[in-house]
């Protein structure tokens, strides 16, 4: 006798967990075809709040960690990713991609995540400093996160995309609350699972799935996010979200038009924007 498969239910990561969105509402993701592949969670201001909470009690604890542990915390998602690989390749399939282009994809990203776990202990030297002064005492300038960081994943790549602007983040002691890309949303759920197995502190990444235009202002204006990540190219979104981010002065960064799969998109400086620079004065003698 046939029997029915077991198709696989993509629910939403908050706080390390797999929770349905307390909306109830859902999305269909369709192939080339029109033939439904999956149900998405659709969700609301609520789950955003939610992951706001989990990211904010997660974001000290995070920052704490030292750089070499947090290093070795990327390179097993990176393992754990490439135990994966397959899975991650067909996902992009089914959503519209070509066997090569998936499996060059899926591989860029677990290099991503090496590179980045390589620059963990690293990246404190190249933007730190001792800088000099007139006067009996030291001043000593070095990096901090930012804190809470919203992310609007690029469309696509999705996976290399979601990738690409979530690790320079964590490794920078930053918590974040990504919203993944709403044409291909099944990778970036799958990745969540590779997360939770992979060491990462719950509510140290959280992945919503929906529709931007529900999500965005509320990211943008919520007063206990101190940035915000744009990965999009509409100019009306990058003027909403520079208007509403004002209000608690929260960092902006836009980036358009990137090709996620080119070298130059991976870079310390992807760190450095997710941090704060901390000047101390310290005498010389007492």
């Amino acid at each position: 006798m046939s029997r029915l498969g077991i198709n696989k239910t993509y629910k939403l990561y908050i706080g390390g967990k797999f929770p349905r969105t307390e909306s109830g509402r859902y999305y269909t993701v369709n192939d080339s075809k029109g033939n439904l592949i999956a149900n998405m969670c659709l969700a609301s201001r609520k789950d955003f709040r939610n992951a706001v909470v989990s990211a904010r009690k997660s974001q000290v604890p995070w920052s704490n960690i030292s750089a070499l542990n947090k290093g070795q915390i990327l390179y097993r998602i990176a393992e754990m990713l490439e135990g994966r690989k397959e899975q991650f390749i067909t996902e992009l399939v089914e959503q519209g991609e070509t066997k090569i282009n998936a499996k060059t994809e899926v591989e860029l990203s677990i290099d991503r995540l090496v590179y980045y776990a390589g620059w963990s202990d690293k990246y404190q030297q190249l933007f730190s400093a001792v800088n000099p002064v007139s006067g009996t005492y030291f001043n000593f300038s070095s990096v901090e996160p930012v804190g809470v960081i919203a992310i609007i994943a690029p469309e696509n790549p999705s996976l290399l995309g979601l990738i690409s602007v979530v690790a320079p983040a964590i490794v920078g002691g930053n918590t974040v609350i990504v919203l993944a890309s709403e044409s291909q949303p099944m990778t970036s759920i799958s990745f969540a699972e590779v997360i939770n197995s992979s060491d990462v502190p719950a509510g140290v990444i959280n992945i919503l799935t929906g529709h931007k235009e529900e999500l965005i202002s509320h990211m943008a204006s919520h007063m206990d996010v101190n940035a915000m990540v744009y990965c999009g190219k509409e100019d009306d979104d990058i003027k909403s979200i520079s208007e509403l981010a004002s209000n608690n002065v929260k960092r902006t960064f836009f980036y358009k038009k990137k090709d996620w799969a080119n070298k130059q998109c991976q870079s310390p400086y992807f760190i450095e924007k997710t941090l704060e620079v901390k000047t101390t004065w310290h005498p010389t003698s007492v």
